[in-house]
């Protein structure tokens, strides 16, 4: 038996709109623990690996073992008896991260010591293909157990929240985001995404998770939370590292990882129209 199909969660019931997400809605979430506490959320992509936002290992990197990935937890505050603990093997940051904020390429793939058992809970997310495009104003979603607002953080039992995001243009994102004097911030591997009038935001605590995107059946990782000026600030929306920018290091990493797109369905075999992409 191969790994389950990627980015299909296994329960049925959804709940659109609401800020608290269902058990069992994103089983690829993961969270990021540092010395036993949440620190960052990733996604895991096969049983052995998970990727997130480089930032988080800031000055870690050769300590993994500070590092725990806990799976399978909808309420952090009571992960229950079908979650998982694994510990961090090792960390791979991408090798052109800069560790200062804002910087390109803020990615990294962490290696799980073991690999996770999958179940309902526990779900690998699918890479966008090379025929995946994200124009604006597509509706896609983010999840993390995240400060609900700068300085508050989520209180217990901690359930996963989730929030709808629409793609924004990435050429508006670099007008609000520009420092003027040649310094553009938002790099062409960057996406944002998000709402101009503030409310709605990632915030601390949610960095290294997914902004998730429904691609013909099943549910692609479009993007890593990486930065943003505050939570939920007026013109100031979230800025995630985009994978279609990073998807071909992914896979020279992590054997297995799926991939979904319009042509996909099998692997490789090339779709209708997507010949010269």
């Amino acid at each position: 038996m191969g790994p389950p199909a990627c980015g299909q969660p296994q329960q049925l019931s959804r709940i659109v709109g609401g800020q608290d997400s269902v058990d069992a809605e994103w089983p690829w979430i993961v969270s990021i623990q540092k010395n036993g506490t949440h620190h960052c959320a990733g996604s895991l992509l096969t049983s052995r690996w998970v990727v997130t936002a480089a930032h988080c290992f800031k000055g870690h990197l050769s300590k993994p073992f500070l590092f725990s990935v806990l799976l399978g937890a909808w309420q952090l505050g009571r992960p229950g008896p079908r979650s998982q603990q694994v510990g961090v093997a090792r960390v791979l940051p991408h090798p052109v991260y800069s560790w200062k904020e804002g910087a390109r390429a803020d990615i990294a793939l962490a290696r799980l010591e073991r690999p996770v058992l999958f179940s309902e809970r526990v779900l690998p997310i699918c890479l966008p293909d090379t025929s995946v495009r994200l124009p604006a104003d597509t509706d896609c979603w983010i999840a993390g157990w995240g400060s609900i607002r700068e300085g508050v953080p989520l209180p217990h039992p901690q359930i996963l929240q989730k929030l709808r995001v629409p793609i924004i243009d990435s050429e508006v994102c670099s007008r609000l985001y520009w420092r003027g004097a040649g310094q553009g911030t938002i790099t062409e591997d960057m996406l944002c995404a998000g709402y101009l009038e503030g409310e709605r935001d990632a915030c601390l605590g949610d960095s290294g998770g997914p902004l998730m995107c429904q691609v013909e059946n099943a549910w692609v990782l479009a993007g890593i939370i990486s930065w943003g000026e505050g939570c939920a600030e007026r013109d100031r929306p979230g800025v995630y590292t985009s994978l279609l920018a990073h998807r071909s290091w992914v896979e020279r990493i992590v054997p297995g990882v799926q991939l979904r797109g319009r042509s996909s369905g099998l692997r490789g075999a090339p779709g209708p129209g997507s010949v010269g992409h």
